[in-house]
């Protein structure tokens, strides 16, 4: 069995200590309880016993009868025979030979144009599916309309005004760079210059990518982290030499 652990004696506790009375706050009560209280009583009066307080009692006379809630058809009559067989609007007499016909009625139909119209041709469909689905033929792609546009085959606007920009750009480029040549800043690489220098760029990536493979694992030091980080920024560096030389043929070196 565990011990029971007591709190320590202390001298402070035989010193009397005055007790202290915690006021209890007044309960909330709401004012329509006077009102809620009087409707419960006034409801629970009227229903005191099983049922209503005065109910009619049934007469025995009045039982109830076979098919007596049934729906009553009206009786049938000799006039509503009659109505069954007969037209509610009488269509007017046919005129006889001698009336005159009414004269003076104008019309704004030209019965001219109404008979010689030509009719509506219907639109030309197709139809796409095994199940009689139909759709314009205009809108079905069938029709060769946009290759009989105005515009068709020309070239966008939009695509004008870009190619003006770069046009634009690529004299500006040239001309700087006639004036660097012109000052000897600059330096042209020939196509040879240019294919010993790809070599020799891929030749270096190949060996930093060699080593790069040849590194631990585990990176457990800071010696090794290091070194990873800069193999990696000097075959990124590479790779974007190499882009470079594979992308333009035209490339200027300071001649410094």
């Amino acid at each position: 069995m565990s011990e029971v652990e007591y709190p320590r004696e202390s001298v402070y506790n035989l010193i009397p200590r005055d007790e202290v009375q915690t006021e209890k706050q007044q309960r909330y009560m709401s004012k329509y309880r006077p009102t809620v209280v009087l409707e419960e009583k006034s409801t629970k009066d009227a229903m005191r016993t099983m049922g209503p307080a005065k109910v009619e009692v049934p007469s025995p006379e009045k039982f109830l009868k076979k098919h007596s809630k049934e729906p009553k058809l009206p009786e049938k009559t000799q006039c509503s025979k009659d109505v069954r067989h007969s037209c509610t609007v009488k269509k007017p007499a046919v005129p006889a030979m001698t009336d005159t016909p009414p004269m003076g009625i104008h019309t704004k139909r030209d019965f001219i144009k109404t008979a010689t119209a030509v009719p509506m041709k219907p639109q030309p469909t197709c139809v796409d599916t095994r199940k009689g689905h139909k759709q314009l033929l205009e809108n079905s792609g069938l029709v060769p309309k946009y290759i009989k546009k105005k515009h068709y085959g020309e070239v966008p606007e939009y695509l004008q005004q870009r190619n003006e920009v770069e046009r634009r750009v690529q004299e500006e480029y040239d001309n700087y760079v006639k004036e660097q040549r012109a000052k000897g800043a600059m330096k042209h690489l020939s196509d040879e210059e240019q294919q010993a220098a790809l070599k020799d760029l891929k030749k270096a990536w190949e060996k930093l990518h060699h080593e790069y493979q040849g590194l631990s694992f585990v990176t457990d030091n800071i010696s090794k982290k290091t070194r990873r980080d800069q193999l990696e920024v000097a075959i990124k560096q590479l790779e974007n030499d190499i882009k470079i030389f594979e992308r333009f043929k035209t490339i200027y070196i300071p001649s410094n």
